[in-house]
């Protein structure tokens, strides 16, 4: 197995850990969604994993989503968003931009369309600045369609947006009213 995989996946079992399930390896993460540096990589080795310090300083500098985060000392690391636990990231109400995407797949399309977008599982529902990078999310799901949302009318209309530091826009639900158009990926 070569280092691009072995980082992958653990990666991947980071992801479960920092975002969803740290009772998985023993820990506990705090109440702003950190985990003891120290503490999560032994619980990640005695899951049967082999990681260390630089393995997860590497797998943090070089993920392409750029979803973990430090502290200043190294001591502490969490997931920049995505969670299905209560933990508090800390988040600024910002302004968003007059337009934001949601990438999705058609099979979930009839029901968005009628309840509009919930955060299901998650703290948050998920929104990109980017088409692209909600054609990706979306193919991740299925065939994917992209949804344009008028962020600007929600913010005006009182609706919270958050901006998490790995540039993922994130608000508690999006009303059908603010989708303005579709977009089926070819």
């Amino acid at each position: 197995m070569n280092q691009n995989k072995s980082d992958e996946q653990l990666g991947k079992f980071l992801s479960l850990i920092l975002r969803h399930r740290p009772e998985t390896i023993g820990i506990k993460l705090d109440e702003h969604g950190y985990a003891n540096v120290d503490e999560l990589l032994k619980g990640i080795n005695k899951s049967g994993r082999q990681i260390d310090l630089n393995t997860l300083e590497r797998i943090v500098r070089e993920n392409n989503k750029n979803r973990y985060h430090f502290n200043e000392e190294h001591t502490k690391i969490r997931a920049n968003q995505g969670h299905s636990i209560p933990v508090d990231l800390e988040f600024q109400k910002v302004m968003p931009p007059n337009i934001l995407y949601h990438g999705t797949a058609s099979r979930f399309l009839g029901s968005i369309l009628k309840e509009g977008i919930k955060k299901q599982g998650r703290q948050y529902v998920h929104l990109s600045e980017d088409y692209e990078t909600a054609v990706k999310v979306g193919e991740r799901h299925g065939v994917p369609v992209v949804l344009v949302i008028d962020a600007k009318r929600m913010a005006q209309d009182g609706v919270e947006f958050y901006l998490s530091e790995n540039g993922v826009w994130m608000c508690d639900k999006v009303e059908k009213k603010y989708i303005i158009e579709q977009k089926k990926v070819k």
